[in-house]
């Protein structure tokens, strides 16, 4: 126990020291801002100079003033307006020069972060959290194992309690840090001149301005799976259609959710090319020389389509790496933005839906999917599992600001949870809406009323300030994909009880070590610094599994000894639209 303990310290030491660098980001990552550093500070001498010449000029003049001839002086009308000029002058530069100085200086930066600043940042919250995972669960396996010993069970529950204080207290810091480096607004401004540029995109390649001679893909709506991956699966169809450059066309009619298609929610995928005719058509070949272009699902897609995910676009890649911490769901997110523009009538109904709730902040959202999944593709995990991380989230939003109401919003399709939350939790206050829960049941999952109470509930999750669900369920996945469209970043808003985040057919998922490891059990395996790893999850306890492309050995290996290798490939530039303003 005291190696455990000792280890734990030691953690928490070397993530201080971390932070400490981390700190000290500017000074070794970017040369920009040290250069606007001294531009501030010279700005501010000057005005000190300024400021001390006034004040000298100011003092003259009341003394002057003070003198008894002057006082029997009647001065003339313009002498007296331009001594109130001066006086009142002078008095507003008093009051106000003072903070002028001291917000030039310190309080904004004029410039943007480099891009090793930004990953430097992510990997010291990244590092944290794992560090927590792993101490957490080791500490959890050392209290089963002293099951008879209560009197230790209570030290290293304390023990548990006192390391998440720290742990919470870390992760308030770094975001005050990210909060006080002057990047805010620009990391506001980057992300909505990002989301409009892709935007633009998709508006002009879905509405060439000649329909009968536009290159076209064709998408059918007809793939045998739940709302979730049939929303994926447009999403894949218009993926390739950017990457190769045709106008989506999308068939929907006799949609298993809505036999009318895709219009009767949704707003058409494109306003002025809906026809699919052509000279030539054929089926996905991989070759570009068809008018119109039948592709077929993403499981049996061959030649694979390179613009699949886990790529994203090159000429977008710089910005988006520094934006955000996982650029693939940002890029997945700007096509859900454009696909899930409401009908009036779907729109009015989800704003009802909010008042309903009584949609406000802070709120978690907690998504449980269980019948046909469990036993399947995925473990059945009890509502306790999930509650343990809107917990440590609160306690740790509590470090931050008052916390008057711990509000969950509860998605699922077991209509008794609800019921069961509140008896367990009476602290916290569930929304959710057990009818959806009906709804959502297997012989009535492909209603008019299940198709609303599903969008209903990825509408609320997507709008909350933290997800926990599983990332099996694509209902959740696409909860995550569409929050990040709210934020400059959302990637770290969540935790998955299973799997890490993944696209349905993606690409390979690579990391890249970035410290050596060497196996201290057979399960482990080696890395060496630049080792590329393919990842095969997360186990959230400090280790993840994967494989190492150079030994080709499978194992575990410490999460935070990689970072994630972001796949990028040669998308269109769409030249066309840096001359289309913005609406």
């Amino acid at each position: 126990m005291g190696i455990s303990i000792g280890k734990a310290i030691l953690g928490l030491l070397l993530v201080w020291l971390v932070i400490i660098i981390v700190i000290s980001g500017p000074l070794f990552y970017n040369t920009e801002p040290d250069e606007q550093v001294f531009t501030r500070l010279t700005r501010a001498v000057e005005e000190l100079d300024v400021l001390k010449q006034q004040n000298i000029e100011l003092r003259n003049l009341l003394n002057s003033l003070k003198i008894p001839a002057l006082a029997k002086i009647k001065p003339s009308e313009e002498q007296y307006k331009e001594l109130q000029d001066k006086l009142a002058k002078a008095n507003e530069l008093l009051k106000r020069r003072p903070a002028d100085i001291q917000g030039v200086t310190f309080q904004k930066n004029q410039g943007e972060p480099s891009k090793e600043y930004e990953l430097t940042r992510r990997k010291v919250e990244d590092g944290t959290i794992e560090m927590w995972y792993f101490i957490r669960s080791r500490l959890k396996k050392l209290n089963k194992t002293l099951s008879s010993n209560k009197e230790m069970i209570k030290t290293l529950t304390n023990l548990l309690d006192d390391i998440a204080d720290h742990k919470r207290s870390i992760m308030v810091d770094l975001e005050k840090l990210k909060e006080l480096d002057g990047m805010a607004v620009w990391r506001q401004e980057e992300s909505k001149k990002l989301s409009d540029l892709v935007q633009q995109r998709l508006k002009y390649l879905q509405n060439p301005k000649d329909c009968s001679k536009a290159r076209k893909l064709i998408c059918s709506l007809n793939k045998g799976c739940g709302y979730g991956c049939q929303i994926h699966h447009v999403v894949y169809c218009f993926i390739v259609a950017y990457g190769t450059q045709r106008t989506l066309i999308l068939h929907s009619k006799n949609w298993r959710y809505s036999s009318q298609g895709w219009e009767t929610v949704y707003q058409p995928v494109s306003d002025t090319c809906t026809d699919d005719s052509g000279i030539t058509r054929s089926s996905w070949s991989g070759s570009d020389d068809a008018q119109v272009i039948d592709l077929p699902i993403v499981d049996s897609v061959r030649p694979r389509p390179p613009y699949l995910p886990l790529n994203i676009p090159k000429d977008l890649s710089e910005r988006l790496i520094r934006i955000h911490g996982n650029p693939v769901v940002w890029w997945i997110g700007q096509f859900l933005k454009y696909l899930l523009r409401p009908q009036e009538s779907l729109a009015k109904f989800l704003k009802h839906a909010e008042e309903k709730v009584d949609l406000k902040h802070p709120l978690v959202g907690v998504h449980v999917r269980r019948t046909d999944k469990v036993g399947t593709e995925a473990a059945f995990h009890e509502i306790e599992e999930y509650m343990e991380f809107v917990e440590e989230y609160y306690k740790q939003l509590e470090l931050i600001q008052p916390v008057y109401e711990k509000r969950v919003y509860l998605a699922t399709d077991d209509p008794k949870l609800l019921a069961e939350s509140h008896q367990k939790f009476p602290k916290y206050i569930f929304l959710g809406d057990p009818a959806i829960s009906k709804s959502a049941a297997i012989g009535t999952r492909y209603s008019s009323e299940a198709l609303k109470g599903v969008i209903m509930d990825i509408h609320i999750l997507s709008k909350c300030d933290y997800l926990v669900c599983t990332f099996s369920s694509q209902v959740c996945r696409l909860a995550y994909e569409i929050m990040q469209t709210e934020h400059p970043d959302a990637s770290s808003n969540f935790h998955s009880l299973d799997d890490i985040f993944y696209f349905g057919g993606q690409g390979d998922h690579n990391q890249v070590a970035i410290i050596d490891h060497y196996p201290r059990i057979p399960t482990e395996i080696e890395l060496k610094k630049g080792d590329v790893v393919g990842i095969a999850g997360n186990h959230w306890d400090g280790y993840s599994k994967g494989i190492n492309r150079r030994t080709k050995r499978s194992g575990l290996y410490p999460s935070y000894k990689t970072a994630e290798q972001v796949q990028v490939h040669e998308f269109p530039t769409y030249e066309e639209v840096r001359n289309i303003p913005i609406t």
